[in-house]
């Protein structure tokens, strides 16, 4: 293929704006697809985001269109998952910004144009849903063109559910978006790794974007990182579907067969020879491509495998899943009650939610999860300082002279007509403002909080009081004194360390109440009262009752003596008091409510 003839494009935008619907339009005018095998967002791969009608992962697609082969880049518009956007945006020229004519834009539609435009991309501006009565659409297209720096006559007026303008747009693309540069020749070869898949059989499958040279099935590359070598198994693009070709050439994007089966480093370190941003070569000699930032973790859990598992066959599906999720940030952990398991850092409490039904339904793996914990510095009566990850691990208060914890610097990038909601949020989460910015219609707010303000779903209310779902990013500052107290959760008065926290004194009752409340809501009825309490050094501050399963034992009783009917209700009170003596009064705690737990702050 002349490299003259390829297109490397993306779609960005917000959430529900319509990136999977355009696509979908692509597929069928170019007919990389038949018709009658056409579903609606045909590129949403997983299970979940049919489920939840949301793009978890980029899924990149070859299309062949009047001569031209067109690589699109489906993106994902939850902010959740904007690593996915931003590894997207480092193998295309240019991007299709969609924009909801009925919503206008929105803070994530900002933040993906300023990835695009800090990468040098051509930005081809389109309004979608023109097939519907939008209210101040000369009013849009001004704001566009303000936030562009184009014409109106650039912005395209399409509805990607009728197919109206959709084809013009395809054509746009063609015209404005640039062919892939040659960087290199003398058969240098260059890929860079934007994704990972694992193969049973294949082993793992780099997705890469070739930056110079051709890759074949057959020979020898080196992996520029860590200067391995492996034996090309097989090259492809996707049509979605894989499909094995004979070589990819310079500008093409599509996948390398590495044959690689072996998923760890040395020891427990979850590493792997594949990484994501290196650089694959055919001469270690050759520099690397420049690689992504690493993203920032705003939500925190300790994973374990249940009792159905083995801990070997839980390290390798996480790893399994962590190449296909790079934005996973994990580090081994340990737990004197549960064993050996994993921190796990995720971009918010959707991609917390999302991670766990990956693990239990690709790779039927039931895991444990604990509340999300931070680093404390805890100095004792007696001098000495220690440092805790696990809070059933904090000493007895008597012994404790201080409680340290850490401190971040914040970066929120929202809609001007949020900054109060922000700023009463900020302060809420005991936090303080230190700056605010103006930039267009957009504010940059620097402040400081704790970090355990942050993973305790600070995000998820930032999303969810600017309805846009603005950006955040943090930094470690330091260790600070705080008048923290340990909150137990007590189910059928017995401890349940996943739910237990450190909170802020002051705060203690207000969210141990919170606490006891949603569980009597959520946790399942068992056949015998369950009792519900929050407690700080032994003290009960909060109490609920769950009542037990009702079974009509005497129903089947007509008429007759009352007497007949109180024995079996004795008969029945007394199995239920046996059923807490043998031990099965015990109520397990499932990890959905644990998660919904993790909101409460």
């Amino acid at each position: 293929m002349n490299i003259d003839k390829i297109r490397n494009f993306a779609i960005i935008a917000h959430i529900d704006h319509g990136k999977s619907t355009l696509a979908d339009r692509f597929l069928e005018i170019t007919k990389t697809v038949p018709k009658d095998k056409l579903i609606p967002q045909y590129l949403d791969r997983l299970s979940l985001e049919r489920e939840k009608g949301i793009t978890i992962k980029m899924q990149p697609v070859r299309m062949e269109y009047n001569g031209y082969v067109l690589n699109l880049i489906d993106t994902p518009g939850h902010s959740d998952f904007s690593y996915e956007v931003s590894r997207a945006l480092s193998c295309v020229e240019g991007v299709i910004l969609l924009i909801d004519g009925t919503q206008g834009i929105q803070a994530q539609t900002f933040y993906n144009l300023k990835l695009a435009q800090d990468l040098g991309l051509i930005i081809i501006p389109a309004i979608n849903k023109i097939d519907l009565n939008i209210i101040d659409l000369d009013y849009l297209i001004n704001d566009i063109k303000k936030l562009v720096g184009c014409e109106e006559k650039d912005i395209y007026l399409i509805s990607a559910k009728t197919g109206l303008g959709v084809e013009e747009l395809l054509d746009g693309v063609i015209k404005k978006i640039p062919s892939p540069r040659i960087l290199s020749v003398n058969n240098k070869c260059q890929a860079l790794i934007f994704d990972s898949y694992f193969d049973p059989y294949k082993g793992i499958l780099a997705y890469i974007r070739v930056i110079s040279g051709e890759f074949k099935a057959g020979n020898i590359y080196f992996f520029k990182s860590n200067n391995y070598s492996f034996k090309s198994f097989e090259v492809g693009f996707f049509t979605p579907e894989i499909k094995k070709v004979d070589s990819l050439k310079v500008g093409e994007i599509g996948y390398i067969a590495t044959g690689i089966k072996e998923l760890f480093g040395d020891k427990d370190k979850i590493s792997s020879l594949v990484k994501i941003g290196d650089t694959i070569v055919n001469d270690i000699e050759i520099q690397a491509i420049n690689s992504y930032r690493e993203p920032l973790a705003v939500v925190f859990a300790n994973v374990y495998p249940s009792e159905e598992i083995s801990y070997e066959k839980f390290k390798d599906n996480m790893f399994k899943l962590k190449l296909n999720d790079w934005s996973l940030k994990i580090e081994p952990c340990f737990s004197n009650i549960l064993g050996r398991g994993y921190k796990v850092g995720c971009l918010g409490l959707l991609h917390l939610e999302i991670f766990y039904e990956r693990l239990k339904r690709e790779f039927n793996t039931e895991v444990i999860i604990t509340s999300p914990s931070v680093k404390y510095q805890v100095i004792l009566k007696n001098g000495q300082k220690i440092e805790i990850e696990n809070i059933n691990e904090l000493p007895e208060f008597s012994k404790i002279l201080e409680i340290n914890e850490p401190w971040l610097e914040i970066e929120i990038f929202t809609q001007f007509n949020y900054v109060e909601l922000v700023s009463n949020l900020i302060k809420k989460r005991r936090g303080t403002i230190k700056s605010q910015d103006m930039l267009s219609s957009f504010l940059i707010i620097k402040a400081e909080m704790p970090l355990e303000e942050l993973v305790s779903g600070f995000y998820d209310d930032l999303k969810s009081i600017t309805s846009g779902y603005a950006s955040l990013n943090w930094k470690f500052l330091d260790y600070r004194k705080s008048n923290l107290v340990k909150l137990d959760i007590l189910i059928a008065e017995e401890i349940h360390s996943s739910l237990s926290r450190l909170v802020v004194k002051e705060k203690a009752e207000e969210v141990g109440r919170k606490i006891i409340l949603e569980l009597k809501k959520i946790l399942p009825k068992q056949q015998f009262p369950v009792k519900l309490q929050a407690a700080i050094g032994g003290k009960i501050i909060a109490r609920e009752t769950i009542p037990a399963l009702k079974k009509d034992v005497a129903g089947w009783l007509y008429g007759g003596d009352i007497t007949r009917k109180m024995k079996l209700w004795q008969k029945q009170k007394e199995g239920k008091k046996k059923l807490t003596i043998l031990g099965k009064g015990r109520v397990k705690v499932p990890n959905d409510v644990i998660i919904k737990v993790l909101k409460i702050k």
